[in-house]
Protein backbone atom coordinates (compact mmCIF):
# COMPACT_ATOMS: atom_id res chain seq x y z
CA UNK A 1 0.00 0.00 0.00
CA UNK A 2 0.67 3.64 -0.31
CA UNK A 3 1.85 5.98 2.33
CA UNK A 4 0.10 8.91 1.35
CA UNK A 5 -0.17 11.46 -2.22
CA UNK A 6 3.72 12.11 -2.32
CA UNK A 7 4.34 8.33 -2.66
CA UNK A 8 1.62 7.93 -5.51
CA UNK A 9 2.47 10.75 -7.67
CA UNK A 10 6.03 9.14 -7.61
CA UNK A 11 4.68 5.55 -8.25
CA UNK A 12 2.99 6.69 -11.40
CA UNK A 13 5.42 9.33 -12.90
CA UNK A 14 7.74 6.20 -13.57
CA UNK A 15 5.28 6.18 -16.52
CA UNK A 16 6.65 8.02 -19.16
CA UNK A 17 2.91 8.39 -20.72
CA UNK A 18 -0.49 7.41 -20.38
CA UNK A 19 -0.73 3.88 -21.49
CA UNK A 20 2.62 3.54 -19.19
CA UNK A 21 0.86 4.89 -16.38
CA UNK A 22 -2.32 3.07 -16.98
CA UNK A 23 -0.20 -0.32 -16.68
CA UNK A 24 1.42 0.68 -13.49
CA UNK A 25 -1.82 1.84 -11.81
CA UNK A 26 -3.11 -1.63 -12.81
CA UNK A 27 -0.23 -3.74 -10.80
CA UNK A 28 -1.17 -1.59 -7.56
CA UNK A 29 -4.53 -3.14 -7.81
CA UNK A 30 -3.83 -6.31 -5.66
CA UNK A 31 -3.28 -3.85 -3.17
CA UNK A 32 -7.02 -2.62 -2.84
CA UNK A 33 -8.65 -6.31 -2.96
CA UNK A 34 -9.15 -5.47 -7.22
CA UNK A 35 -7.94 -6.90 -9.88
CA UNK A 36 -8.94 -4.54 -13.12
CA UNK A 37 -9.42 -1.03 -13.93
CA UNK A 38 -11.21 1.40 -16.34
CA UNK A 39 -10.48 4.94 -16.47
CA UNK A 40 -12.77 7.12 -18.92
CA UNK A 41 -12.77 10.99 -19.54
CA UNK A 42 -15.50 12.62 -20.91
CA UNK A 43 -15.44 16.44 -22.16
CA UNK A 44 -19.20 17.07 -21.64
CA UNK A 45 -21.52 14.15 -19.94
CA UNK A 46 -24.61 14.90 -21.43
CA UNK A 47 -26.29 15.17 -24.82
CA UNK A 48 -28.86 17.82 -25.73
CA UNK A 49 -31.09 15.45 -25.01
CA UNK A 50 -30.19 14.16 -21.36
CA UNK A 51 -28.60 10.74 -22.78
CA UNK A 52 -24.88 9.77 -21.55
CA UNK A 53 -21.90 11.24 -23.75
CA UNK A 54 -19.41 8.69 -25.15
CA UNK A 55 -15.82 9.55 -23.41
CA UNK A 56 -13.37 10.89 -25.58
CA UNK A 57 -10.56 8.59 -23.98
CA UNK A 58 -11.01 4.90 -22.37
CA UNK A 59 -8.53 2.89 -20.90
CA UNK A 60 -9.39 -0.42 -19.60
CA UNK A 61 -6.49 -2.76 -18.03
CA UNK A 62 -6.85 -6.43 -17.39
CA UNK A 63 -10.60 -6.85 -18.97
CA UNK A 64 -12.10 -8.46 -21.99
CA UNK A 65 -10.44 -7.65 -25.37
CA UNK A 66 -13.85 -6.69 -26.86
CA UNK A 67 -15.15 -4.63 -23.84
CA UNK A 68 -13.94 -1.13 -25.71
CA UNK A 69 -15.92 -2.15 -28.85
CA UNK A 70 -18.80 -3.69 -27.02
CA UNK A 71 -19.42 0.02 -24.83
CA UNK A 72 -18.23 2.71 -27.30
CA UNK A 73 -18.99 0.76 -30.58
CA UNK A 74 -22.41 -0.81 -29.37
CA UNK A 75 -24.17 2.11 -27.28
CA UNK A 76 -23.43 -0.20 -24.09
CA UNK A 77 -21.91 3.52 -22.38
CA UNK A 78 -25.60 5.29 -23.04
CA UNK A 79 -26.84 2.28 -21.09
CA UNK A 80 -24.20 1.62 -18.25
CA UNK A 81 -25.40 1.98 -15.09
CA UNK A 82 -22.85 2.49 -13.17
CA UNK A 83 -21.69 5.48 -15.81
CA UNK A 84 -25.05 7.00 -15.27
CA UNK A 85 -24.42 6.73 -11.61
CA UNK A 86 -21.04 8.07 -11.72
CA UNK A 87 -22.00 11.18 -13.42
CA UNK A 88 -24.62 11.76 -10.77
CA UNK A 89 -22.45 11.28 -7.94
CA UNK A 90 -19.23 13.49 -6.10
CA UNK A 91 -18.77 10.27 -3.94
CA UNK A 92 -17.11 7.14 -4.64
CA UNK A 93 -19.35 4.40 -4.38
CA UNK A 94 -19.40 0.25 -4.86
CA UNK A 95 -21.73 -1.59 -7.10
CA UNK A 96 -22.87 -5.22 -7.68
CA UNK A 97 -24.88 -6.29 -10.14
CA UNK A 98 -25.69 -10.12 -8.19
CA UNK A 99 -29.09 -10.32 -7.24
CA UNK A 100 -29.91 -9.53 -3.53
CA UNK A 101 -26.75 -7.73 -2.93
CA UNK A 102 -27.02 -3.90 -1.48
CA UNK A 103 -25.32 -2.05 -3.46
CA UNK A 104 -26.94 1.81 -5.21
CA UNK A 105 -26.54 0.09 -8.54
CA UNK A 106 -28.92 -2.88 -7.38
CA UNK A 107 -31.57 -0.13 -6.56
CA UNK A 108 -31.93 1.50 -10.01
CA UNK A 109 -31.24 -1.85 -12.53
CA UNK A 110 -34.33 -1.98 -14.85
CA UNK A 111 -35.28 -4.07 -18.28
CA UNK A 112 -32.93 -2.05 -20.49
CA UNK A 113 -30.12 -2.40 -18.29
CA UNK A 114 -30.47 -5.58 -19.45
CA UNK A 115 -27.51 -6.25 -22.25
CA UNK A 116 -25.05 -4.57 -19.87
CA UNK A 117 -26.04 -7.15 -16.62
CA UNK A 118 -26.37 -10.09 -19.08
CA UNK A 119 -22.37 -9.69 -20.36
CA UNK A 120 -20.75 -8.38 -17.17
CA UNK A 121 -22.07 -11.67 -15.47
CA UNK A 122 -20.97 -13.79 -18.49
CA UNK A 123 -17.33 -12.12 -18.08
CA UNK A 124 -17.24 -12.27 -14.36
CA UNK A 125 -16.56 -8.46 -13.74
CA UNK A 126 -20.27 -7.89 -11.66
CA UNK A 127 -18.71 -6.15 -8.51
CA UNK A 128 -16.24 -3.04 -8.27
CA UNK A 129 -15.72 0.65 -7.41
CA UNK A 130 -15.90 3.42 -9.11
CA UNK A 131 -14.58 6.81 -8.14
CA UNK A 132 -16.31 9.81 -10.00
CA UNK A 133 -13.72 12.98 -10.60
CA UNK A 134 -15.79 16.33 -11.49
CA UNK A 135 -13.79 19.03 -13.02
CA UNK A 136 -15.28 22.93 -12.40
CA UNK A 137 -15.69 23.05 -16.14
CA UNK A 138 -18.10 19.89 -16.73
CA UNK A 139 -15.55 17.50 -17.36
CA UNK A 140 -15.47 14.09 -15.52
CA UNK A 141 -13.51 10.82 -15.22
CA UNK A 142 -14.34 7.94 -14.12
CA UNK A 143 -11.80 5.57 -12.04
CA UNK A 144 -12.94 1.91 -11.76
CA UNK A 145 -11.33 -1.19 -9.87
CA UNK A 146 -13.52 -4.67 -10.77
CA UNK A 147 -12.90 -7.54 -8.57
CA UNK A 148 -13.40 -10.34 -11.34
CA UNK A 149 -15.15 -12.99 -10.20
CA UNK A 150 -15.39 -11.96 -6.90
CA UNK A 151 -16.57 -13.64 -3.69
CA UNK A 152 -19.69 -13.19 -1.37
CA UNK A 153 -17.82 -11.20 1.14
CA UNK A 154 -16.86 -8.56 -1.59
CA UNK A 155 -18.90 -5.27 -0.06
CA UNK A 156 -17.59 -6.19 3.14
CA UNK A 157 -14.43 -6.32 2.09
CA UNK A 158 -13.76 -3.34 -0.39
CA UNK A 159 -15.54 -1.74 2.23
CA UNK A 160 -11.82 -1.42 4.17
CA UNK A 161 -10.25 -0.17 0.83
CA UNK A 162 -12.38 2.67 0.06
CA UNK A 163 -10.67 5.60 1.14
CA UNK A 164 -7.14 4.81 -0.08
CA UNK A 165 -8.48 3.71 -3.63
CA UNK A 166 -10.04 6.94 -4.04
CA UNK A 167 -6.88 8.81 -3.18
CA UNK A 168 -5.21 6.54 -5.68
CA UNK A 169 -7.26 7.70 -8.20
CA UNK A 170 -7.44 10.85 -7.96
CA UNK A 171 -3.94 10.89 -8.11
CA UNK A 172 -3.81 8.98 -11.18
CA UNK A 173 -6.30 11.51 -12.73
CA UNK A 174 -3.95 13.95 -12.09
CA UNK A 175 -1.00 11.90 -14.15
CA UNK A 176 -3.11 11.16 -16.49
CA UNK A 177 -5.32 14.12 -17.71
CA UNK A 178 -1.81 16.68 -18.20
CA UNK A 179 -1.15 14.18 -21.05
CA UNK A 180 -4.16 14.05 -22.73
CA UNK A 181 -3.58 15.72 -26.09
CA UNK A 182 -5.83 18.80 -27.85
CA UNK A 183 -8.16 16.72 -29.86
CA UNK A 184 -9.26 14.19 -26.44
CA UNK A 185 -9.52 17.29 -24.29
CA UNK A 186 -12.23 19.46 -27.01
CA UNK A 187 -13.82 16.15 -28.56
CA UNK A 188 -17.39 16.96 -28.55
CA UNK A 189 -20.54 14.62 -29.57
CA UNK A 190 -21.15 17.76 -31.75
CA UNK A 191 -18.36 18.96 -34.34
CA UNK A 192 -18.77 22.58 -35.87
CA UNK A 193 -15.88 23.93 -38.12
CA UNK A 194 -13.97 26.65 -37.19
CA UNK A 195 -15.84 29.64 -38.90
CA UNK A 196 -19.30 27.64 -37.92
CA UNK A 197 -18.14 28.06 -34.49
CA UNK A 198 -17.31 31.74 -34.79
CA UNK A 199 -20.59 32.26 -36.43
CA UNK A 200 -22.48 31.17 -33.49
CA UNK A 201 -20.42 32.55 -31.16
CA UNK A 202 -21.39 35.86 -32.72
CA UNK A 203 -24.61 34.85 -32.50
CA UNK A 204 -24.90 34.50 -29.37
CA UNK A 205 -23.13 37.95 -28.57
CA UNK A 206 -26.73 39.53 -30.26
CA UNK A 207 -24.85 40.32 -33.38
CA UNK A 208 -27.37 39.61 -37.03
CA UNK A 209 -26.05 38.03 -39.78
CA UNK A 210 -25.19 41.24 -41.08
CA UNK A 211 -23.40 42.57 -37.89
CA UNK A 212 -21.42 39.09 -38.50
CA UNK A 213 -20.44 39.39 -42.04
CA UNK A 214 -18.99 42.99 -41.32
CA UNK A 215 -16.97 41.04 -38.24
CA UNK A 216 -15.80 38.48 -40.98
CA UNK A 217 -15.42 40.19 -44.11
CA UNK A 218 -17.90 37.69 -45.90
CA UNK A 219 -21.24 37.98 -47.38
CA UNK A 220 -24.49 37.62 -45.56
CA UNK A 221 -25.26 34.39 -47.63
CA UNK A 222 -21.91 32.88 -46.32
CA UNK A 223 -22.57 33.72 -42.73
CA UNK A 224 -26.16 32.60 -43.17
CA UNK A 225 -25.31 29.15 -44.85
CA UNK A 226 -22.52 28.67 -41.49
CA UNK A 227 -25.30 29.62 -38.78
CA UNK A 228 -27.73 27.07 -40.87
CA UNK A 229 -25.24 24.48 -41.22
CA UNK A 230 -24.36 24.64 -37.45
CA UNK A 231 -28.36 24.82 -36.45
CA UNK A 232 -28.67 21.08 -38.40
CA UNK A 233 -25.60 19.50 -36.44
CA UNK A 234 -27.04 20.90 -33.49
CA UNK A 235 -30.74 19.98 -34.53
CA UNK A 236 -31.96 23.38 -33.43
CA UNK A 237 -35.30 24.46 -34.62
CA UNK A 238 -34.17 28.41 -34.42
CA UNK A 239 -31.37 30.70 -33.52
CA UNK A 240 -31.67 30.50 -29.54
CA UNK A 241 -31.90 26.81 -29.79
CA UNK A 242 -28.73 26.76 -31.45
CA UNK A 243 -26.90 28.72 -29.31
CA UNK A 244 -28.40 27.44 -26.04
CA UNK A 245 -26.99 23.63 -27.49
CA UNK A 246 -24.13 25.31 -29.13
CA UNK A 247 -23.34 26.46 -24.88
CA UNK A 248 -24.27 22.96 -23.97
CA UNK A 249 -21.39 21.35 -25.49
CA UNK A 250 -18.97 24.40 -24.71
CA UNK A 251 -18.79 25.45 -28.07
CA UNK A 252 -18.92 29.22 -27.76
CA UNK A 253 -15.66 29.86 -26.33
Amino acid sequence: MFSGIADIDSYLSAGADVDARMRLARNALAGFELSSLLYDFTPVKYDHDGSVSLPSFISMQNLPADMVKVWRDDGFYHIDPVQQLAFRSHLPFVWSYRVGDRTPLNRILEGKHAPVVDYVHDMKITCGLSVPVHMPNGECAVVTGIRQDAAGDFEDVIARRVADFTLFAHVLHEKIYPLFDPETLSARPINLTPRERECVAFAAEGLSAKEISLRLSRSVPTVVMHLNAAARKLSAANRAQMIARAAHYRLLG
